[in-house]
Order: structure tokens, then sequence, then C-alpha cells
């Protein structure tokens, strides 16, 4: 049972305590930069239509901080079903604002009994994903049709647009620690920290990550989705442009997604993906392929957020029964400390995120992602892998 947010008499936030919060159950160069305006390079050569080349990344309409506050405001307001959008302080997290103090905001919609959690820009340069949650939200919160009516029936949604504020208004990928007393960078010397690395054992050295982490404890979602960007990008074999990569943080048939739950892990994150794949491929417009790394190799991380919820971290003793669920995640092209996010891609950018979600939900509540064949994951356009990128043991040769 998630904690209750607001008072429906009042909409006034209400006060959980602690131990209150259920835990979890089976199954983280540049003072902040903030000082910097926000700006963009030139654009990198792609193709003239995704993403466009044509002008430069233009920041007016990528959303700030105060922009995502004020729209799930407003959708709380506004929508026909159930938004409630709150601040991490009201659901009563030990930490609960970000290194420069900003609020850390989630919103939940729909009543299911399966718990999703769905989080963006958990790298300040990555836009994109605000833009498709806030999108998707809306929807959720207003459409009326048979299909979001089985989402919201389904599922209980936890949206999280913007993860890493103070790395979204400094346009970088980072956060900095911080001391709020000072005013500037904690032991004076900026202390940069990527929070799709501090969900660890040795880590949580961020605001951030601790608060969202004991969050997720208190939801244990089954399902997860992130969102992110990546540079441009051509399809091996082809040379098309790449607009959306298929990822999965801990490599399907690596050395370990498949001692995971008895290989479960391993099985139904393929499966989430060649849905994905089937679905957009009707859309002329999304050209998708699998995330990889150097060119040919696949990514075995354990301390990326995504990771650690598949893995069931116990950090402080916040899930001691260790509950995990599989998570995918989705790499749009073009960011903006490149400049490669042209303007006339916005629409298309943001817009096969939202798809993308919406058919691997749709297909989660319905069961044709469970009765995917995961051996079509091979399908899915990749260079042969030649081994396994690590945080823990460098590169692995695949096959050894």
């Amino acid at each position: 049972m998630i904690p209750q947010h607001r008072d429906p008499a009042t909409a006034r936030p209400a006060t959980p305590r602690p131990s209150d919060r259920p835990r979890g159950r089976i199954a983280a160069a540049l003072a902040l930069a903030v000082v910097l305006p926000l700006g963009a390079a030139s654009p990198a050569a792609a193709d003239a239509n995704f993403p466009s080349t044509e002008g430069r990344t233009n920041i007016s309409s990528i959303l700030t901080y105060d922009d995502v506050v004020q729209e799930l405001q407003k959708l709380e307001r506004t929508s026909r079903h159930g938004v409630d959008a709150f601040t991490l302080a009201e659901a009563g997290t030990e930490v609960s604002t970000s290194e420069q103090g900003r609020d850390l905001w989630v919103a939940t919609v729909g009543s299911g009994p399966e718990h999703v959690w769905l989080q963006g820009r958990i790298h300040g340069n990555e836009p994109y994903g605000t833009d498709a949650l806030l999108t998707l939200l809306k929807d959720l919160g207003t459409n009326g049709s048979a299909e979001y009516e089985l989402l919201r029936e389904k599922f209980t949604f936890h949206v999280i647009p913007m993860y890493n504020p103070d790395g979204a208004e400094a346009n970088i990928r980072h956060t900095v620690l911080w001391d709020q007393v000072s005013g500037g960078p904690e032991g004076g010397a900026p202390q940069r920290i990527d929070l799709n690395r501090d969900w660890t054992s040795e880590g949580f050295a961020a605001d951030e990550s601790r608060a969202f982490y004991e969050y997720w404890t208190t939801v244990d979602p089954a399902w997860g989705v992130d969102i992110h960007h990546q540079g441009l990008k051509k399809e091996y074999g082809t040379g098309d442009d790449v607009t959306l990569s298929l990822g999965i943080s801990l490599a399907p048939g690596g050395p370990t997604l498949p001692g995971l739950e008895g290989g479960a892990y391993d099985r139904l994150t393929r499966q989430m993906h060649v849905h994905v794949y089937d679905e957009l491929a009707k859309y002329g417009y999304v050209n998708m392929d699998r995330y990889q790394v150097g060119g040919s190799q696949e990514i075995d991380i354990k301390g990326g957020v995504v990771s650690a919820m598949m893995l069931g971290l116990d950090h402080d003793g916040l899930n001691p029964e260790g509950h995990s669920h599989p998570v995918v995640f989705f790499e749009t092209s073009g960011n903006t400390s490149d400049g490669s996010l042209g303007q006339k891609a916005r629409g298309r950018s943001v817009q096969q995120n939202v798809l993308a979600m919406k058919e691997l939900l749709l297909g989660l509540a319905t069961g044709e992602v469970q009765q995917e064949d995961p051996e079509r994951w091979s399908e899915i356009p990749h260079a042969p892998v030649t081994g396994y990128l690590t945080d823990w043991a460098g590169v692995l040769p695949a096959g050894g």
C-alpha cells in the first residue's frame, strides 16, 4: 500500500510517518555550472529529417524545473482520472530535496495492483524524457479510451519527469555535491556525481539518490522504464540514422542477468523490447536498434539505478527482503551538450518515447509481452557482440 499523500477533502499534504511506510518485499570540472548560462554547440552532422540539423539546439523549448512543477500542478488540477502530484517531502522520505535544495517531484495515476516506475532526465542534458513522461501522464490522466482505462485499472504509475533538477537547470549530465549553507560546492571543489551510477553499496553520495531510493522501497514496483539520450548513431550494416536505441543495463545472456530470479528477468526484459520493436516498426519515422557501446559491446553495469532495481539492492536496511523487478531503458539520439537536438526533430523525438512506453505498457497489461519470443531479441539490429563492458570487471569477452 502506498502512502496517502493528499487529503482529498482539503487538497493539502498529509503527513505520513516513516514507520507507516512499507518496506521491500520479495519479487542512486565545474560547480554545478548553475552559474553558467544554458547554451548549445553547433549541431553534429545528421540526416536532415531526424534529428534535424537545421538550426541550433533551441534551449527555449527545453523544459525548466519551474516548467515541470507548474505542469505537474496543472495536471493535478485538470486531470479527470486522478493525477496526484507531490514532493518527496510530502511522501515523507528522510531526504527529500536535491543537492541544491530543490523539491523532488513525483506524480501518480491509476489504481491498479501492479506499480510501474517511470523516470526521466536522471542526466540533466538529456531533456526529452521529461517531455515524454509529462505527455504520457497527461494522457493517463485525461484520456477516456478503453486502452487508457485498461492501463489505469491494471497499474498504478509513479512518474518522475525530472530526476536530476540541478543538472537539468545547469544543462549538464551530473549533479554536484552542494553545501546549501555556503551556497557552493561541498568542500569547495566541485564533486560531480553521475546519479545513474549512485545506487551502489558504496554509493548514495547525492541527496537525490537517497531520496528516490527510499521512495522506490515504498513503491515496490513490478516494472520500470528509464528514458535517456545518446549521441547520434548509425545502424550497423545499413548506415541508416538510428532514432531510438533499446537498452537493458544488465546484458541479456551476459554474466549477470541470467542468474537473477531463475533467468526470469533475462527473459522478460528481452520480451519487453521485442514487443516495443515490433509495435514501433509501424511508424515510419522511428528507426530502432539495440543499445551498445564501443561499437560492439553490451553493457553489464551493476552500479546503474535500473540495474540496482533488478539486483534488489538493500541500502541502509530499506529493502531487507531484496525486492526487485525488470527494467528497460530507451535512448533517443541527440543531446543538448553535443548540440545535436535539431529543433525540427523535437516532436518526433518526444513522441517516439511516448509511443514506446504506451505500447510496452499495453503489452504488459494484456499479457502480449509475456508471450513474445525472447530469442527474437537477436533480430533487433545490432553489431555482433564482442564483449561485455562492466563496471566491476572491465571488459569481458563474449562467450568467455
